[in-house]
Formats: structure tokens, C-alpha cells, sequence
């Protein structure tokens, strides 16, 4: 897809161009920002590539303006989200109570697996199956 933005953004030209660049911008900013562990490099690469394709034939000026844009409409979001999940928090603490549940025992889980690989001999104890305790209503 980052192929075919970059070639469609030739094909449109300097002026035509102008009108979409914060859309074709978008999924680039994203790629770059990402913090996913399992991050493909070379996505990351022909993306920086395209920007500068970008950044060459649009000028800097209009560049920088649409980036900012992009860059503005993506932080609003990421509040956004944040500020939802703290009001979803307050509203439903049940499922609060849960998502934090399952994220300590993902951290627990986490921790046993580094610990195996730092140190081969030493087997953390693993949970047995509680399916029972498991279907139990969170307090």
C-alpha cells in the first residue's frame, strides 16, 4: 500500500496532489511512530522513503503543514482514547476490574517467561487450571 501511495503521489503531480497529502500521510506517520514489538523494518524504511518523496515534491512548507496536521489529529486521538478508558474505568469498574486482573497476570506470565530464558535450569511454577475459580464473578 505505501508503494502505491508513493507512486500514486508522483502520478497526481505537485498541485493535484496537495488536497490528499494528510490522507496519504496518515498510515506513514503511523508506521513511524509505531512501538509494536514484532516491527517490520523495512515498512519503516520505504515509509521514511515516501516521505521524503513527498517532502521533495509537494516543497517543505506544504509538507510540514499537512505532517503537523497529521501529527495533531493523532495525539487528539491518543487522548481521546486515554480519556475514555479513565471514564470507562469510573463508569464500569466491574470490567475495570477484570482488564487490570488480566493485565497483572499477563505481567506475572511475562515475568516467569524471562526468567526461563535468562536462567534455562530454573521452571517457574505454572498455574494450574482453576476453570472454576476462573467463572467466579470478580468482587
Amino acid at each position: 500500500i505505501f508503494k502505491f501511495l508513493g507512486a500514486i503521489s508522483v502520478d497526481l503531480g505537485k498541485d493535484r496532489i496537495k488536497p490528499y497529502l494528510p490522507t496519504i500521510l496518515t498510515p506513514l506517520y503511523r508506521e513511524l511512530n509505531s512501538t509494536y514489538a514484532e516491527q517490520d523494518p523495512t515498512l519503516k524504511n520505504l515509509s521514511q522513503e515516501i516521505i521524503e518523496l513527498l517532502k521533495k515534491l509537494v516543497g517543505l512548507e506544504a509538507f510540514s503543514l499537512a505532517f503537523s496536521s497529521v501529527q495533531k489529529q493523532a495525539s487528539q486521538k491518543r487522548a481521546m482514547r486515554k480519556k475514555q478508558r479513565a471514564l470507562q474505568t469510573v463508569a464500569n469498574p466491574d470490567i475495570a476490574a477484570r482488564r487490570k486482573l488480566k493485565r497483572h497476570k499477563n505481567k506475572a506470565e511475562t515475568r516467569k517467561r524471562k526468567l526461563e530464558f535468562l536462567r534455562p535450569a530454573y521452571k517457574a511454577k505454572r498455574p494450574r487450571s482453576h476453570a472454576l475459580k476462573d467463572l467466579a464473578m470478580v468482587e
